[in-house]
């Protein structure tokens, strides 16, 4: 599947939003989640291919002729204009996708699979908490946006100052607070810190945690042990790790995850 560049803005100094129309988009079915995802392909300089392809016809070419893959949350999907809303944390030259997104220009095409997803906010809980970064911001604010009036959300996001703030609307009752980072050893522990430090009150919440790895398992294992909540009650996944590159990580995200998942 692909969509065409209708435009793109930065809506932060490190977070670009691409809007995707045309292409196939008319036959995209979105999941009920507020996390969708989609797997994007990015080609790399001088591929022998298309710019539309189908990602399964090149998986006998060199490695490094192939097309990199990057998950990225779905911000929006207008099912009546079948426009697709991604946002993209952009990193300077770093990375495959930031750069991508930072030079998009009407007309660009992106090919994707997906969309996949599991999460949506469950009525049922007695009120939400929702944690993680700029990589977490599109699927809480899509969050966000679905709770109904009069939910309670607790929201705490890390980024790196005032200016990488964005309006995050909902009818929801909502305490939101942005945790700065200070670019030392400190920023490791504002989540979890954040976390620690609320009073939940009554009531038992249901939790969407996502972020940077050590910074997810940190607040996955205080909310699992010290505040007595239940896998079923959590939302929680790695989107990347710090000091290790795109590729790195995935190699070794699996065992990451498996090793979390035994705590």
């Amino acid at each position: 599947m692909h969509g065409r560049v209708s435009s793109a803005e930065s809506l932060t100094p490190s977070l670009v939003r691409v809007v995707l129309e045309g292409g196939d988009l008319a036959a995209l079915e979105m999941p009920d989640a507020t996390d969708a995802y989609v797997n994007a392909a990015f080609p790399p300089a001088g591929a022998p291919y298309d710019e539309v392809f189908d990602p399964q016809d090149l998986r006998d070419l060199p490695r490094e002729q192939q097309p990199a893959r990057r998950r990225y949350t779905v911000r929006a999907w207008d099912p009546e204009r079948h426009r697709l809303t991604l946002d993209f944390v952009v990193h300077g030259d770093s990375g495959v996708a930031g750069p991508w997104a930072a030079g998009a220009r009407p007309g660009d095409a992106l090919v994707f699979t997906g969309p996949n997803g599991g999460y949506r906010p469950d009525p049922a809980g007695d009120w939400h908490l929702l944690v993680g970064d700029e990589s977490a911001l599109p699927a809480i604010a899509a969050s966000l946006e679905a709770l109904p009036a009069g939910a309670r959300a607790v929201v705490r996001i890390v980024c790196d100052g005032p200016d990488h703030e964005i309006p995050l609307p909902s009818t929801a009752d909502v305490d939101l607070r942005w945790l700065h980072r200070q670019g030392d050893a400190t920023d490791e522990s504002l989540l979890d810190d954040a976390v620690r430090a609320l009073d939940f009150g009554p009531g038992r919440p249901f939790c969407f945690v996502h972020g940077e790895a050590d910074e997810i398992r940190a607040v996955r294992r205080h909310l699992l042990h010290e505040r007595g909540l239940t896998r079923q009650d959590l939302s929680c996944s790695p989107y990347w790790r710090r000091t290790m590159a795109d590729e790195d990580w995935r190699r070794v995200k699996r065992d990451y995850v498996a090793a979390m998942d035994a705590e």
